[in-house]
């Protein structure tokens, strides 16, 4: 989040209290940065491993290039013919499923969310909506609304918006020993589509990040998409995915994170935005003819100032090039399987550490108090990620318990990095473990 900027006479407060810091006892001031790494003002380096809107590495040359070369020759709105904005739709285009064929250009995925769920509303006639708990979908008033995770604590859960549980088969209402959870997580929004429907409430859209960030790096059971959208569709509602956070090849085997549900898997509306411009503030909606026909019918035209132009777009086309030219998929495969595999050492290791899941280059590591009741450790997750910053590696916690440790860095993201950070993650662990022994016999004495 960035911090708000206060002006009292001569004196500047650079965080006003709704905005935080990371590390707010001891914040970094950042000066530069390239590929995964970033460097403070002494000049000292951090390794990066949480920025996934730098997605193709820290002020990429290649991205920079296509900035400033585009910026000296024109920099307009999309009301005028530009190549740059059919070419980049034409190149998104080829990375997803044919029907999605549609696409609206804008600033940032909380726009893309708000422009998505007028589309469904639009097209259904329709107003409810159905969201995972926990999720995060922007911070526009009408996303606060569709966002557990921001509306619990403020104005509180509107009547149009409806929570199904998150398909968490670690610490979620069904779990890896039952014998169909897909099935299980399925039915539970089918048992929310017909209680809405007894009162007469009509479903819009079901919304769903592909794999669910800030509920703690949740990787849904592949069906899932299908059941839902099956029983979504029946209602007259609209699929929307929201690849916001883990688009663009971050899962590595697939360019876009709901590919991974299968092939047959098609949304209705497909929202994108943090790595697309790497950076840059560019953000994206697909969708099909017939969901765009309808907006159109409304007569009403959809203008956005910024949404498209020449140079966000010579941005979104140089990322896919570098991502194509580097080959950051194969990579991302590449580098999450070995730093899954190095976590899973520690696992069977360090009895805190309780699940580690992840695809490519989203990962999450859920740390527990004790293995029967997987009670969030939230405290030292904390500690483990104030002491990673000492060793100069840049990490953070998610999930409703805070505990969960979360790795989505750039995807230039090395071996060599994944083994320098599960290293210090051992000697961290094991120092921890050390001094809980001290204090237990401390205690006993």
């Amino acid at each position: 989040q960035l911090p708000a900027t206060t002006v009292v006479g001569e004196t500047m407060e650079l965080q006003h209290s709704s905005c935080k810091l990371f590390f707010p006892e001891d914040p970094v001031k950042i000066v530069r940065a390239k590929g995964q790494y970033i460097y403070d003002e002494h000049g000292r380096e951090y390794l990066d491993c949480i920025n996934n809107v730098s997605h193709v590495g820290h002020c990429h040359p290649d991205v920079v290039k296509a900035a400033h070369e585009q910026n000296q020759l024109l920099n307009t709105n999309s009301r005028y013919l530009h190549d740059n904005l059919v070419d980049y739709a034409k190149r998104l285009s080829k990375t997803l499923p044919e029907k999605l064929c549609t696409f609206y250009f804008l600033n940032s995925g909380s726009e893309a969310n708000d422009l998505a769920l007028r589309l469904a509303r639009q097209y259904t006639k329709h107003e409810d909506v159905i969201v995972l708990d926990h999720a995060y979908h922007g911070h526009l008033t009408s996303l606060i609304d569709i966002s557990p995770y921001k509306f619990r604590n403020l104005e509180g859960q509107k009547e149009w918006v409806h929570v199904a549980p998150l398909p968490d088969t670690y610490r979620g209402i069904y779990r890896e020993d039952h014998k169909d959870s897909v099935l299980a997580y399925a039915n539970e929004v089918k048992k929310i589509i017909d209680q809405a429907q007894k009162k007469g409430r009509k479903i819009a859209a079901f919304f769903i990040e592909s794999l669910p960030s800030v509920g703690g790096q949740i990787i849904p059971p592949e069906g899932y998409f299908q059941m839902i959208a099956e029983h979504v569709h029946k209602a007259g509602g609209v699929f929307v995915a929201d690849e916001i956070q883990v688009g663009f090849g971050r899962v590595g085997k697939c360019f876009w994170a709901f590919q991974l549900q299968g092939e047959d898997f098609v949304p209705d509306i497909v929202t994108m935005g943090k790595p697309m411009g790497n950076g840059h503030p560019i953000a994206c909606v697909a969708t099909t003819k017939e969901i765009a026909e309808a907006f159109a019918d409304t007569g009403v035209e959809y203008f956005n100032t910024f949404g498209g132009n020449p140079v966000s777009c010579a941005i979104g086309l140089a990322v896919l090039d570098v991502i194509e030219k580097e080959h950051l998929q194969a990579h991302a495969t590449q580098v999450g399987n070995f730093l899954m595999e190095l976590l899973n050492q520690q696992k069977v290791k360090h009895p805190i550490i309780g699940d580690v899941r992840g695809v490519g280059l989203f990962i999450g590591v859920d740390l527990i108090k004790d293995q029967e009741k997987r009670t969030p450790a939230t405290k030292e997750a904390e500690y483990l990620i104030t002491r990673f910053k000492r060793e100069y590696i840049l990490l953070s916690t998610d999930g409703p318990g805070r505990n969960v440790l979360k790795f989505k860095p750039p995807l230039c993201f090395t071996m060599d990095n994944a083994k320098l950070v599960v290293d210090k993650m051992d000697e961290i662990l094991t120092d921890m473990e050390r001094e809980k022994t001290c204090e237990l016999v401390g205690n006993h004495h």
